[in-house]
């Protein structure tokens, strides 16, 4: 897919304003948790970092998937949770402050790992000449497009609390704006094969987002963890952060491959259903539950 306005301006601006919402969102305290009330963050962590990836990697070899198809559910697998889990876990009654507190922390602790599970990906399914080094530029530009914006809310939210809380609804409207925006310009490219990619890969995000929800929600009860922490570590690992991932694959600078966000454009079409479906389920055991804090 060769650069145009839209994929050199439209997706870098998308990951510009998802991160600022979630840099609006965190405070320093966030993070202070992960050594006060480290236990549920680790869990969920290891959910996320390593779990995961192992059941993605499973699932699109069991599917069969074509390579850029797999790298692209791969992809998905290694994106951090964000803002659109925290709403459906207080719909829930999920512990709301370890969700902000796990996408706070996986979204730092993810600019080192996503760049290695795609390239880990792109070495199992497409060769190891497709492989991405990791170059000091390339990082670098992460960090600016992706880190940079963050760090931007949090201080908003820091020196301008008032104006930090008028900013969070206008700016997770943008969001949604531009993950619709991302998402037809993702199916407007690929319309063609749309069709076939969707039965290719749509049962097999389907069955990926299945299996996130379950292993967010059973590994931290395996675990003893509280109800309300189980539920939250659910919608943080199986919600993820879809724009960033479809931004990633098709972005020129980046992955330039627009069937690679093909898996991302569907899981994320699909989640919200499958969310709410989990949270209404979850929901009742919650209000049983002896509320936890993290």
């Amino acid at each position: 897919m060769g650069s145009s306005p839209l994929t050199a301006i439209l997706l870098p601006l998308a990951l510009g304003v998802i991160m600022l919402g979630l840099g609006l969102g965190l405070t320093p305290a966030d993070f202070r948790r992960v050594v006060v009330y480290p236990r549920a963050v680790i869990v969920g962590l290891i959910c996320q970092m390593l779990l995961l990836p192992l059941v993605c990697f499973g699932i699109a070899k069991a599917f069969g998937l074509p390579p850029a198809l797999a790298v692209g559910l791969m992809l998905l697998a290694a994106s951090p949770g964000g803002a659109t889990a925290n709403l459906f876990s207080h719909l829930a009654k999920g512990d709301v402050a370890l969700n902000v507190t796990l996408t706070a922390v996986n979204s730092v602790l993810s600019l080192v790992t996503l760049p290695l599970i795609v390239n880990l990906s792109l070495a199992a399914f497409m060769g190891e000449g497709r492989v991405i080094p990791l170059q000091f530029a390339k990082v670098l530009q992460v960090f600016v497009i992706v880190l940079g914006p963050v760090c931007l809310g949090m201080l908003v939210r820091n020196k301008k609390p008032e104006l930090a809380a008028r900013l969070d609804k206008p700016v997770r409207t943008v969001s949604a704006v531009f993950l619709l925006l991302v998402i037809l310009s993702t199916v407007l490219k690929e319309r063609a094969n749309l069709a076939e990619f969707f039965q290719q890969v749509g049962v097999a995000a389907l069955a990926f987002n299945i299996a996130s929800l379950a292993v967010g929600y059973l590994v931290p009860r395996v675990a003893r963890l509280p109800e309300r922490q189980a539920i939250a570590i659910g919608m943080e690992i199986g919600i993820h952060n879809g724009t960033l991932a479809i931004a990633i694959a098709s972005g020129p600078t980046l992955l330039n491959n627009s069937t690679m966000a093909i898996p991302p454009a569907i899981y994320s079409l699909i989640m919200f259903f499958t969310a709410a479906i989990f949270g209404a389920l979850v929901s009742r055991r919650a209000e049983r539950a002896v509320p936890a804090a993290i």
